[in-house]
């Protein structure tokens, strides 16, 4: 009799210490089922949850480990505070999630894991807040990540005013009006990075931030940004995130198929 044992990729969940806010917090790590044999580097997909949201969100929805065994890649999906929007808060100094995801967390999995330990082995998207934070990061941190992408995100701040956090985060639209204007995405993007960025975003039709990231894409256009946008069925929704996340895993595996 024949026995078939199958090695699965592992899930492993760290700590990572934050030197500007001065605290830990939880990731959860997903390497291939070949990594601790082998003595390759690979690739880092950065991972975010949406507003409200935790470190494991995607772990606990999605097969992160087929993906990551089938594509061969390192998943990191960071915690970025229940309504962090992955910025450096300009007005709560406890809030420095732009700093901690988009450097702190990727130097200590270089310094942990064998990656491609520079921007071009480097990814970053997510859903919902976590969207906005894969644009926002991967533009404002080229340096560090080759490509960025973004599921349903909530790219234009000025539509959530009222909603998700967002005035304890940057202040409010008439006192810090220039701060809804300069962590916005949609505005983000006039500053082209130097370094060429590979990009991604969809939207489902019937989502909230539909018309915004239609928005985003016209204008992208009209910069002459490259990138790929997709709208398809669907509102803003697991069941919707859960479909999308294979188109965007495969335009980064084209990415990083193209290292070498």
């Amino acid at each position: 009799m024949l026995f078939v044992v199958k090695i699965f990729a592992a899930v492993d969940t760290v700590l990572i210490y934050s030197n500007t806010m001065h605290k830990n917090s939880k990731a959860v790590i997903v390497t291939p089922a070949n990594y601790s044999s082998s003595n390759k580097k690979y690739p880092v997909i950065y991972l975010l949850h949406g507003y409200s949201g935790s470190y494991n969100n995607w772990i606990k929805k999605a097969p992160l480990q087929k993906y990551s065994d089938n594509f061969q890649v390192i998943f990191v999906c960071p915690d970025g505070g229940f309504s962090s929007w992955y910025f450096d808060s300009p007005v709560d100094s406890t809030y420095k999630y732009e700093t901690y995801v988009g450097i702190e967390v990727p130097a200590f999995i270089d310094a942990h894991y064998n990656t491609i330990a520079n921007r071009k082995g480097r990814a970053i998207t997510g859903l919902s807040m976590g969207g906005h934070g894969g644009l926002f990061l991967g533009f404002r941190h080229a340096d560090i990540f080759g490509a960025c992408g973004s599921m349903s995100g909530g790219v234009d701040l000025h539509y959530s005013h009222n909603k998700f956090d967002i005035k304890k985060r940057i202040g409010d639209t008439i006192n810090y009006a220039n701060n809804w204007e300069k962590y916005s995405v949609i505005n983000v993007i006039e500053h082209q990075p130097v370094d060429t960025l590979k990009i991604i975003f969809d939207c489902g039709v019937n989502d909230i931030f539909y018309e915004n990231n239609k928005a985003l894409h016209a204008k992208m256009l009209a910069l002459k940004i490259n990138h790929d946008y997709i709208e398809r069925p669907g509102k803003h929704e697991w069941a919707y995130w859960i479909n999308a996340l294979p188109y965007q895993l495969l335009f980064f595996s084209n990415y990083f198929g193209n290292l070498n």
